[in-house]
């Protein structure tokens, strides 16, 4: 899509001078974003055992929807869970932790930005950018305990019956939120297990609606408890998979009080996004310093002569 078709053209400030791209390999999928100077190209996968393997195809995919050869990109930059494990002999490349791209990518889309609640497979985070510059002001996160992230939303969907993809529109359904009080997942997942069986006694429909309620409001609670210790102003930004969430994003608007600016793109690509911004960034100051690349040549078409044999480095 055209980069002006998500943010106003006086607005933008993240276009790059030639085609770069971002990667957000995160613990359960894989982001990806190329920017051209006019256009933005996104793409998601699950991600695999070996990390650049898994970023190798995401970049394979968005050349190919740009119409565009590996050596036209100017700059590579890698974010997320796996990034410390991407290397580049034929692109120049660099490593920016999630944080920052996230505060990028949100910051590029809405420059008003102060407050970012990110929230993924395994970890929560919550993040105060400068609107003027984009860069993180302060943050923190929740890595040690999987209250809070996907990985959690996830067995509960299980545990419930559900497809992932299910919960949040299912809690939505509740008229009385399940009380899950327990901080901890394994003993919030007894506390699921527990009233799941008495719903079942008592032939009570509406028990997994209220559970599945139960449980997001139980996951925004530890996450509201992060925004407590960085402060919360709008412009209030969801990034991260469970962005997606419905019942995620209800939960976390009811206890905040304050609702989420709505984004022209999906959210689970503000990794992604931000980290091609870096790209651009990297690659604009390689061109001022003379150091950059140069520009792909484009291919030589053949004469129109009689059929050839051909080389041995074609057959293979």
């Amino acid at each position: 899509m055209k980069i002006t078709d998500i943010i106003d053209q006086a607005a933008c400030t993240f276009a790059p001078a030639g085609p770069v791209a971002g990667f957000d390999i995160g613990s359960r999928g894989s982001k990806g974003v190329l920017l051209t100077p006019d256009s933005i190209y996104t793409v998601f996968i699950p991600t695999g055992l070996y990390m650049q393997e898994t970023a190798d195809e995401l970049l394979a995919r968005l050349l190919k929807a740009a119409k565009l050869r590996r050596r036209d990109i100017g700059f590579v930059v890698g974010t997320g869970y796996g990034r410390i494990s991407l290397a580049y002999k034929d692109l120049p490349y660099q490593v920016v932790t999630e944080i920052t791209c996230h505060a990028a990518g949100a910051h590029a889309l809405n420059p008003r930005t102060r407050t970012i609640i990110d929230i993924g497979g395994q970890d929560s985070k919550a993040i105060k950018v400068d609107p003027a510059t984009g860069k993180v002001l302060e943050f923190v996160m929740n890595d040690k305990c999987a209250a809070g992230t996907g990985r959690f939303l996830e067995k509960a969907a299980v545990l419930l019956g559900l497809e992932l993809d299910q919960l949040g529109t299912v809690a939505l359904e509740a008229d009385e939120p399940a009380v899950i009080s327990s901080q901890c997942v394994v003993f919030a997942e007894s506390e699921m297990i527990s009233l799941r069986a008495r719903g079942e006694r008592h032939k009570d429909g509406a028990a997994r609606a209220n559970i599945a309620a139960g449980i997001h409001f139980a996951s925004a609670r530890r996450v509201k408890s992060l925004l407590g210790r960085v402060g919360t102003e709008p412009d209030l930004v969801f990034t991260g998979g469970v962005a997606n969430n419905p019942g995620m994003r209800h939960a976390l608007e009811t206890l905040i009080g304050a609702r989420f600016v709505p984004s022209p793109i999906d959210m689970i690509y503000a990794g992604a996004l931000g980290a091609a911004v870096h790209a651009g960034r990297h690659h604009a100051a390689a061109v001022k310093a003379g150091t950059a690349r140069p520009p792909a040549a484009a291919p030589r078409k053949r004469a129109a002569t009689a059929e050839r044999k051909p080389a041995l480095a074609e057959i293979s």
